[in-house]
């Protein structure tokens, strides 16, 4: 939980990761709970519920997490329509997917993903990814 001290500062980081996946979105949210238990993770099964949500939230979060394979809106559809609103252009949008496709990671870079990061094959990967993708 975070609490907020005024407009501009918040103690915590807020994190939206996206994934049709119950099991990864659960994995995510271990990894992130051991990396940092401060962080405050919002979580969405779907493009769709990402733009709800961002609709939704008055502050915006400091990293948005999107898988790119999800029904209703994919991740790729999500960050181009997310990549069109002015007051999120700026925040951090990571792809997180298991393909590995080095033209499918510089497509979505030019469309404007801050990075694309493979899912880790373990526990241990997860969370050294959050860790290195946080620290930057």
């Amino acid at each position: 939980m975070s609490y907020y001290l005024s407009e501009t500062f918040r103690e915590a980081m807020v994190i939206f990761y996206a994934d049709d996946d119950d099991d990864d979105r659960e994995l995510f949210a271990d990894a992130l709970e051991e990396v940092d238990p401060a962080i405050q993770l919002i979580l969405a099964r779907n493009g769709f519920e990402v733009i709800q949500l961002l609709e939704s939230q008055k502050e915006l979060p400091d990293y948005i997490f999107l898988d790119i394979n999800m029904p209703l809106m994919s991740g790729k559809e999500c960050l181009m329509r997310l990549k069109r609103v002015d007051r999120l252009r700026s925040v951090p949008i990571i792809m997180y997917t298991t393909t590995s496709n080095k033209e499918e990671f510089k497509n979505l870079v030019l469309l404007g993903a801050a990075d694309c990061v493979v899912k880790g094959i373990s526990f241990k990967a997860i969370k050294d990814s959050l860790r290195s993708i946080l620290s930057a």
